[in-house]
């Protein structure tokens, strides 16, 4: 087991998003989040990141993983379509919270950069400007990036947003060979209504008051 949610709410000040919730993460899991706007699927995954402090409950790691190295997709990101870096770049400052004080990138941080733009097949774009490639190939940028940052967890939030079906069936190919052949273990929030039916071997489906956990038993 990689963590367990027991008993988890969360909130912001008097306001409680998700209520009384508790599922637990196995290593090489793919599970969905689904919900309508508003749900708590995003506040969720800010409190299993530690960006906001449960109200009640808790989420208990496991001792040897790291919850610091957890590759995380936003939303919405902070990388501008006119931010100078080059593909390579973006994907490299992957690697900072592994530096530690270390001001350098160093000879395994390189390595892992380059073997991400090969799993995802867009090194012959590694010295391109962000702001030049299409709206796959920046989410596979920035799926890169998330992927140099760890080897167990990622976590995703529509990383499916605003790209066209093929390019969006294209990503989901690549997050299911990251979860199969590579053994990593995923968390994505979804707005496609038919997703569960796509892809993952657990369905996480989040309502105003209530929740559902399902394993897919075809997938076990």
């Amino acid at each position: 087991m990689l963590f367990e949610v027991k008993n988890l709410t969360l909130g912001y000040e008097k306001e409680n998003i998700i209520n009384n919730i508790s599922f637990s993460v196995e290593e090489k899991d793919f599970i969905v989040i689904v919900g309508k706007n508003g749900a708590g699927k995003s506040t969720l995954i800010k409190g299993i990141l530690g960006l906001i402090k449960p109200k009640s409950g808790e989420i208990i790691f496991n001792e040897s993983f790291n919850k610091k190295l957890i590759g995380y997709m936003p939303q919405e990101t902070k990388v501008s379509q006119n931010f100078p870096a080059s593909v390579k770049e973006i994907v490299l400052s992957g690697r900072i919270n592994k530096m530690g004080i270390r001001p350098f990138y160093n000879s395994k941080d390189k390595e892992k950069c380059e073997e991400v733009l090969k799993i995802l097949n867009i090194y012959d774009i590694k010295d391109k400007s962000f702001f030049e490639l299409s709206g796959g190939q920046r989410q596979k940028t920035l799926l890169a990036r998330s992927l140099c940052a760890t080897d167990k967890l990622l976590i995703l939030d529509e990383p499916s947003n605003n790209l066209d079906n093929t390019s969006r069936e294209e990503f989901y190919l690549l997050l299911m060979k990251l979860n199969k052949e590579l053994g990593i273990t995923i968390m994505m929030i979804s707005h496609d209504s038919d997703i569960d039916k796509l892809l993952g071997n657990k369905l996480l489906r989040i309502t105003d008051n209530s929740y559902e956990f399902i394993t897919n038993d075809e997938e076990e």
